[in-house]
């Protein structure tokens, strides 16, 4: 089972890029960010020393599954108040990984679980819709730049090839 948790084949793409500059305050849509290993992501409130929840991440596939559920067309990722949208990997399989976006690294360090924050922005349900759709938090171990585009793959320095 290790191999099979090691591996990882699929490359995702950031689809969306947000900052939030002040708590509780409007996110903020950019086309890239500069990332820095003792504050995460320039201009984004969480930006704290040591941190877990430095860089906050969430699957575009799970967007289009909380709008069915909330019988809507689309979710802002405005809304969901993460830093990234990412397409085309499981983030919930880089669970204890480090993964590369651009040429920063990054570790998850936990589950990113709804608030209740939610309910107001997404309306009555929308607590519940995102349970389990919230993606992932992650710290910065090297410091780059992240721009709308960049791949996102698990770190081929973990990579076991099967």
């Amino acid at each position: 089972m290790k191999e099979l948790f090691d591996s990882m084949p699929q490359v995702g793409t950031v689809e969306w890029i947000g900052i939030r500059p002040e708590k509780r305050g409007e996110v903020k849509e950019v086309q890239e960010v500069q990332v820095h290993e003792e504050t995460g992501l320039e201009g984004d409130h969480y930006g704290k020393a040591g941190g877990k929840r430095m860089v906050t991440l969430i699957q575009a596939e799970h967007l289009k599954a909380v709008a069915n559920i909330l019988k809507e067309e689309t979710i802002d990722p405005k809304l969901l108040r993460r830093n990234i949208v990412v397409a085309g990997v499981n983030l919930l399989a880089l669970k204890e990984k480090t993964f590369q976006i651009g040429d920063v690294l990054l570790k998850t360090t936990g589950n990113c679980h709804p608030c209740s924050r939610m309910e107001k922005n997404l309306g009555l349900g929308g607590y519940n819709a995102m349970r389990g759709h919230g993606g992932i938090t992650a710290k910065v171990l090297q410091a780059g730049r992240i721009r709308i585009g960049d791949e996102v793959q698990m770190w081929k320095e973990q990579n076991v090839k099967i």
